[in-house]
């Protein structure tokens, strides 16, 4: 099993919020609160009480420092992005990292510099396997 296995996966209303901090930084629930009310109409108590639990669920750091306690996600986005792909990969794609990809693609046009940067990165993940 993985050591990615371990964390907690976030829901998809754990991941907005992760989402505004990683783009901001830590930041208050205040913070967080006037980002996802641009987006939907949310109440600050229920802003305050997801981080809570997330914070509960290992999702989150709490800074109790300051009067205004300041939250940070544990792990960087691309972790937590590693560690959603791989659960879909299994899940809806049976382990198949084509069929991942081929559903990825399908679903969404990919413009020439992505398929550009896809084939590079392809190529540097086969010379890293190579070479291990």
């Amino acid at each position: 099993m993985s050591p990615q296995a371990d964390l907690p996966r976030p829901t998809d209303a754990e991941l907005e919020i992760l989402s505004v901090l990683w783009r901001l930084g830590p930041s208050t629930v205040r913070e967080v609160h006037e980002v996802l009310s641009r987006e939907r109409a949310t109440q600050y108590t229920t802003t305050l009480k997801m981080m809570q639990i997330m914070a509960e669920k290992g999702l989150l750091e709490r800074d109790e420092s300051s009067r205004s306690h300041v939250y940070s996600a544990c792990q960087p986005r691309e972790r937590t992005q590693s560690q959603l792909a791989g659960h879909l990969l299994e899940r809806a794609f049976g382990g198949s990292a084509r069929s991942l990809l081929m559903g990825a693609l399908s679903a969404k046009k990919a413009s020439r510099e992505e398929l550009a940067e896809m084939r590079t990165l392809l190529d540097e993940y086969e010379m890293g396997r190579k070479s291990s």
